[in-house]
């Protein structure tokens, strides 16, 4: 199949499944692509066929390599096993990325919401959510926040994914609000550390809608990352990642 076939393909598996078999689709490449990932993104975690993960599968892999892959070996580092990367987190091949979750764990559900967690789940697949749900299941409670799971990448580059949850800042921020923060990224070092992972790229935690102030997040970040590093002896590479030119400033004058 071309990727306008696995899309199309996709997209009236998803509708059959909601009992929506006879509604039209658009026409527009753009609109079917909207759609294919709205679809996603509002479908309960579930089993799918065989055949269904494989198309998907396909049909993710061939959308992020046009998006174009970039490879920890193609980065340069800022200073020693530290390095600063602006772009899109789905790219990137590397060990590990951290993916900004809320306490359900399961991801955003808001139809092609522009936040980092909808953004993971759209690009690895249906999987995810279902893997997820399996965990959570398996826990019998809410993530608490600070704290970290893993799942396979699925269709990402990156072979994990690292979900935590960070605090949620809605008014003066605290010194708990800070540990908190502290705590997701200890948390996500230390799950990549105990799974054989050599580099992990973590995204803003808790800023954005979170409502962190992003220079504390980021002074927060790259003190605890450096405050692990020491303190475990670890060679791990840590990729500060960042997608808006305010966070890639801040992060430049803190790191140097």
């Amino acid at each position: 199949m071309e990727q306008a076939e696995r899309r199309l393909f996709l997209l009236r598996a998803l509708l059959r499944e909601r009992g929506q078999e006879d509604r039209p689709l658009p026409a527009e490449a753009e609109e079917q692509k909207r759609l294919l990932r709205a679809l996603m993104n509002v479908r309960a975690p579930a089993p799918l066929s065989r055949e269904f993960f494989a198309v998907q599968d396909e049909y993710l892999r061939d959308a992020i390599a046009e998006k174009g892959v970039t490879r920890l070996e193609d980065l340069t580092p800022v200073e020693d096993g530290l390095y600063l990367w602006q772009g899109d987190i789905t790219t990137l091949e590397c060990d590990a990325i951290v993916n900004a979750a809320n306490s359900g764990m399961t991801g955003c559900y808001r139809p092609n919401h522009s936040c980092i967690d909808n953004c993971i789940h759209s690009y690895a697949g249906v999987q995810l959510r279902l893997r997820c749900a399996e965990i959570m299941e398996a826990q019998g409670h809410e993530e608490p926040t600070g704290q970290a799971k893993l799942t396979p990448g699925y269709n990402l580059p990156s072979k994990y994914v690292i979900h935590t949850v960070g605090p949620i800042v809605e008014g003066p921020l605290t010194t708990e609000h800070r540990r908190l923060l502290s705590s997701c990224y200890r948390s996500c070092l230390e799950l990549a550390a105990e799974n054989g992972c050599g580099s992990i790229a973590f995204c803003c935690i808790s800023t954005g809608v979170f409502g962190f102030p992003k220079r504390e997040a980021a002074e927060i970040a790259v003190g605890t990352v450096k405050e692990w590093k020491r303190k475990s002896g670890s060679a791990m590479k840590v990729i500060f990642n960042v997608f808006g030119n305010a966070d890639r400033e801040i992060y430049r004058e803190i790191l140097g």
